[in-house]
């Protein structure tokens, strides 16, 4: 579908009235949201096949610009899913994906297909704004995207959730509303987490799924998360790789860029930053065999470990993943035209300007390139969004709270061998039960995901995990918080 232009005024009694036949006529819902290394569109391409979605039928919803200045009325279209399959109308609750930095083609059949049919919910879940084809503007220029931020897009989730309910209603012909929950994974878990803290009156509560709710500014705990997982065998293998690429780099560049495909990356540190995510995404996707196995046996065999780890780039990372080596160029993100590519330059504004996370090699031991530092990330910042951009993350921390969160009813999981958990809060409190899950293959959003947690196993299975007891002991506490929660709230109602 073609995105709509934006409109300057449209009240929102006649958004309803517009939108409500479609909300009729239509059953269908959506999920996906991957961590930090953004769904290609290969990836994308690789979920499309039978029963990887529930459904990918798009709806449509005018949302506000500007949910904080109250002279601006301009609206643009957001795309959104629902699927109702499962759902009991009478008093079946709503379950909300968040979908995050990334476009969404549909809602994936994972664990929370599982979920909506015990409980009986609708499965709805809006696009993230900018993302995707919800862009309010044609270009992507520093100056359009000052209102991509997930203050905006916590409003836009609270706005969707009332014209939903209203429209259901009307549908319905009731006046009860339904109790709600909200899902999300990653960055999009942070905004479940957040989504609750602000607006506690439009939810029962929240699983918020390796949920990044520390804004980060320099963040080595990443990089030591990964050779943990990795294991003192494989390290050891990815710390002499490094150093063996850097020298490589200092006497022959073009030639060791070309080895691994990619000679686009003229700025050092952009290679650099390039390779050591195609380490990061075996232990965060819950493959870490695909890269420790064969690079291992190339050290104890005297093999090129350069050789070895740049077939692993190659066929697995750029080819079974799907990952673009045009992520990482400069040159790519500095591209403001609305595209497939949009994402990249998208998620790097908002790390520039709220959580940062800069992946910086620790001082010592790194697995990663010292020159992955924060100077890189400024600089990145500063080149592909011009001067004064960069992470308020104080700000940002002490607007949600990071790790000292003060919501309710929210459950945090995380997988014990994924490095963004220590962006997390991985120690429960009161009503705000945290869960890690541990196991050789558990990475990001294992309890939606199941293992490993990339390509998507059909229903979040967890019979590949290297533990399913430790990720089906976690699902059945989540059962049980989400059980207790959505009773709470029909009991208020009452």
């Amino acid at each position: 579908m073609r995105r709509l232009p934006m409109t300057t005024s449209f009240s929102f009694t006649l958004l309803l009235t517009a939108t409500f036949w479609t909300l009729l006529l239509t059953t269908t819902f959506w999920t996906l949201s991957y961590g930090f290394v953004r769904p290609t569109l290969l990836q994308l391409q690789s979920l499309s096949g039978s029963g990887n979605y529930l459904t990918k039928e798009e709806l449509w919803f005018d949302q506000t610009l500007d949910h904080f200045s109250p002279y601006d009325h301009r609206r643009f279209p957001l795309r959104y899913y629902e699927f109702l399959d499962y759902f009991r109308p009478s008093d079946g609750p709503i379950f909300l994906k968040i979908c995050g930095e990334s476009a969404c083609p549909g809602i994936a059949n994972d664990y929370l297909s599982v979920l909506a049919k015990k409980f009986g919910a609708a499965l709805v879940s809006p696009e993230h704004r900018y993302y995707g084809n919800s862009s309010p503007f044609k270009s992507h220029t520093t100056e359009n995207l000052k209102y991509l931020s997930s203050k905006q897009a916590l409003f836009d989730l609270a706005v969707f959730r009332q014209f939903y309910q209203e429209s259901l209603n009307v549908k319905l012909n009731k006046t009860k509303e339904n109790p709600w929950f909200i899902f999300g994974v990653s960055y999009s878990g942070a905004m479940s987490a957040w989504f609750r803290l602000k607006f506690p009156h439009l939810t029962c509560g929240s699983l918020a799924s390796s949920a990044v709710v520390q804004a980060v500014y320099n963040f080595p705990e990443f990089d030591q998360q990964i050779g943990e997982s990795a294991g003192p065998e494989c390290k050891a293998a990815l710390q002499e790789t490094t150093r063996l690429v850097e020298g490589r780099l200092a006497t022959n560049g073009k030639a060791v860029k070309a080895l691994f495909g990619a000679t686009q990356l003229d700025i050092e540190g952009d290679f650099l930053y390039f390779l050591a995510d195609a380490a990061v995404v075996a232990f965060q996707y819950g493959n870490p065999d695909k890269l420790c196995s064969p690079l291992v046996q190339a050290k104890n065999n005297g093999e090129d470990l350069v050789d070895a780890y740049a077939k692993y780039v190659k066929e697995y990372y750029v080819g079974s993943f799907g990952a673009d080596v045009e992520t990482y160029n400069q040159k790519h993100l500095k591209n403001t035209s609305v595209s497939g590519g949009s994402s990249d330059r998208l998620w790097w504004f908002q790390v520039c300007t709220e959580v940062a996370y800069f992946q910086v090699a620790p001082a010592n031991d790194s697995i990663r390139s010292s020159k992955v530092d924060t100077r890189y990330h400024l600089d990145l910042c500063k080149n592909v969004f011009g001067e004064g951009v960069y992470p308020d993350v104080v700000a940002t921390n002490i607007y949600y709270g990071g790790k000292k969160i003060a919501g309710s009813k929210i459950v945090f999981t995380n997988g014990s061998q994924d490095p963004w958990r220590h962006a997390s809060k991985q120690t429960s409190s009161p009503d705000m039960p945290s869960y890690i899950i541990n196991c050789h293959n558990c990475g990001h959003g294992t309890d939606l995901r199941g293992c490993p947690q990339f390509p998507l196993t059909l229903e979040g299975n967890s019979q590949n995990c290297s533990n399913p007891d430790a990720v089906n002991k976690v699902r059945q506490q989540l059962v049980e918080h989400i059980d207790l929660w959505l009773s709470e709230c029909h009991e208020s109602d009452v």
